[in-house]
């Protein structure tokens, strides 16, 4: 249970991904009573809805959390929506410290002639929806192309690739959802082309996400266009490490592959080309590197081309969404802070009032750098306590306005069925995909 009313030691964490797990466990370690809220009746976040579900061995590190869960004074307040159920402004009232950890959901847009055709699609939408995320269960993806085009080079644009391309026989022993295991199998894709705006040095894909499909029976990776595939001098291990990778493949397509990606670097998106409201192809500029005051950019050279396709997906990063009650920032899209204190608009910090993750930070690096980064804003909200006004609220109260609570308890309860319904399928686990799914089975504790 939480601490109650007049503690100065009670804790609310907003989102259940790595950032609010990681979060939660540095402040149960130093002696706060932590109620972590989540909006979905499932916790872990991206981790559980974003990683491919062929990375198994990246989603246990929900161990990790589930171990976190088992220290006392925590509580899991599933099934929560924070900012219109509770407000921001009532927790600040019950708990002396409050977390925001609730992440990037939603995507960047390219801004092109074209982007709202049938077929154009965010991967936010396309990975929530072989994920079994609730919100996206009813999406709909015609795979009836040849060619699919993801533009952006980071490691989600790989993962889509990889489930595009990806053997469905090796998909079904996953955790993926049938619904998506169901339209895969139906798939005429064959090629996924990458498009990247910059050149292989500045790519944002980790090298073993690339070395995973590299290392795929039956799939050629290919790199095209007149690129430098020289290792830069000043370059770190991770740039050097994928330049390296990138120099062993071949510089094009390999005749009478069964499947094909192909990396086609210094190239942008100007337009999506439609036919009766559907996208047909995809016209692209090609690039070339200027510095900028030490950085590299793109630009434009006003050379086009076209690619015939019926499926693009955008994969050019995540972006937070403004909190009700909380200031935002709308040119970062992230909550405006100092190393994790939010400020507000005088530029001050608002006491008692942290953030963590990506919606500290913006949509960048692995899960584990949501550690270092829940420790940086964790330690500061431990050194502010002493300062930090008494909680006059009731912290029972506001857990008690959420009518459907599900607690642990009802996670595990989900859980263990989801594991069982995997079980008779042959599979990791079959997620189950509704609200009212999940609620039902938590009850069964």
């Amino acid at each position: 249970m939480s601490a109650g009313p007049g503690s100065g030691r009670n804790a609310a964490v907003v989102g259940s991904g790595p950032a609010g797990f990681y979060a939660a466990d540095f402040l149960l370690k130093a002696g706060f009573a932590v109620d972590l809220y989540e909006r979905l009746p499932a916790p872990f976040g991206l981790v559980r809805y974003g990683v491919a579900p062929d990375h198994q061995s990246i989603k246990r590190v929900s161990a990790a959390f589930e171990k976190t869960a088992k220290l006392p004074g925590f509580r899991f307040v599933g099934n929560a929506t924070i900012g219109s159920t509770i407000a921001v402004e009532e927790l600040r009232r019950a708990y002396s410290v409050v977390v925001l950890a609730y992440g990037a959901a939603t995507d960047r847009h390219l801004g092109v002639v074209g982007e709202d055709l049938s077929g154009s699609h965010a991967a936010t939408a396309f990975v929530a929806w072989y994920n079994a995320h609730p919100d996206f269960v009813s999406e709909t993806f015609d795979l009836d192309t040849e060619r699919a085009v993801v533009v952006g080079m980071g490691n989600v644009a790989l993962d889509v690739a990889r489930v595009l391309l990806r053997s469905t026989d090796d998909l079904a022993a996953t955790d993926i959802a049938e619904h998506a295991l169901e339209g895969l199998k139906k798939s005429r894709v064959r090629e996924v082309v990458l498009l990247g705006r910059r050149g292989p040095a500045q790519a944002a894909f980790d090298q073993g996400e690339l070395k995973d499909i590299v290392d795929l029976p039956g799939i050629s990776v290919s790199v095209e266009g007149a690129v430098d595939l020289e290792v830069p001098a000043d370059a770190d291990a991770a740039v050097r490490k994928n330049v390296e990778l990138l120099r062993t493949l071949p510089r094009e397509p390999v005749p009478g592959a069964e499947r094909r990606m192909r990396l086609l670097f210094l190239a942008s998106p100007v337009e999506l080309l439609g036919a009766g409201g559907k996208v047909r192809a995809i016209r692209y500029e090609d690039n070339e590197l200027v510095d900028k005051g030490g950085s590299v950019s793109a630009r434009g050279t006003g050379r086009t081309h076209e690619l015939d396709t019926g499926f693009v997906v955008r994969s050019i990063g995540y972006q937070g969404t403004p909190m009700p009650g909380v200031p935002f920032d709308t040119k970062r899209s992230v909550i405006p802070n100092d190393a994790g204190r939010v400020l507000g608009e005088d530029k001050k910090p608002s006491p008692g009032l942290y953030v963590t993750g990506w919606i500290k930070r913006g949509p960048s690096g692995l899960i584990g750098t949501n550690k270092a980064c829940a420790k940086e804003t964790t330690d500061l909200a431990i050194a502010d306590l002493a300062t930090l006004p008494t909680p006059t609220g009731d912290p029972n109260a506001l857990v008690a306005k959420v009518t459907t609570l599900v607690d642990f308890d009802g996670w595990r309860a989900i859980d263990a069925l989801e594991l069982e319904r995997g079980k008779a399928r042959g599979k990791v686990r079959e997620k189950l995909t509704s609200v009212a799914s999940m609620l039902e089975a938590s009850k069964k504790t």
